[in-house]
């Protein structure tokens, strides 16, 4: 039976929760930008997955494309910002299972974000040490399936596997050929049968059942 032999995970409602702050920084945005707007927790995690400008068009439809652009380039700064001080919630026993599975095989981050969301979760959390690489929209321009596929070339992953939690990302997986394992204690839930874990620190037991390292 083969290896597996990288995991990729996505961040947001996978790695950690950042629902708090990135809706306290595009409130911020928004204020500065003089949009009668306000957004509530629960809309920004019902958001969560997708690109941003789809959740600008979401969230801000009566806005012109190009105001909305405007607009959350300049949440997405105090996002980063914010982030970059206070960071967001690690999802309980985050570093010491990155600990274990990085010593098994190479781990990549692959997430529908702005450029520099990854470099600050990473600096914010200490945990740059067990990520090989990691890649996003801001970076190259495509979408998620595309990424998760350039880093399985790139890596010259044979049996990968994508960890996420939502439809977005499993339907992301599967346009990649990559195996999904979705994170359920995150944001979204999967329209048919998928492996999954109810917490982080069950995904070495899960990815061994779907491969022995």
């Amino acid at each position: 039976m083969e290896h597996v032999d990288g995991i990729l995970f996505d961040l947001d409602g996978t790695l950690w929760d950042a629902v708090a702050g990135i809706c306290t920084a595009w409130n911020r945005g928004l204020e500065k930008c003089g949009v009668p707007l306000h957004f509530a927790e629960e809309e920004i995690r019902g958001c969560m997955g997708m690109l941003l400008e789809d959740i600008a068009a979401k969230l801000m439809p009566d806005l012109t494309p190009e105001r909305r652009s405007e607009v959350m380039a300049v949440c997405a700064a105090e996002q980063a910002d914010y982030l970059a001080r206070h960071g967001g919630t690690l999802y309980d026993g985050v570093e010491d299972t990155l600990k274990k599975l990085a010593a098994r095989c190479p781990l990549f981050i692959v997430s529908n974000c702005q450029s520099g969301y990854i470099e600050g979760f990473l600096a914010v959390t200490g945990l740059g040490q067990y990520f090989t690489d990691f890649t996003c929209p801001g970076e190259t321009g495509k979408p998620k399936g595309e990424n998760i596929a350039l880093l399985v070339e790139r890596h010259r992953l044979k049996l990968p596997v994508y960890v996420g939690d939502t439809q977005g990302d499993c339907n992301a997986a599967s346009s990649a050929g990559v195996p999904f394992l979705h994170a359920a204690y995150g944001f979204g839930t999967i329209d048919h049968d998928v492996p999954f874990v109810e917490r982080f620190t069950d995904l070495p037991t899960a990815v061994d059942r779907m491969g022995p390292l």
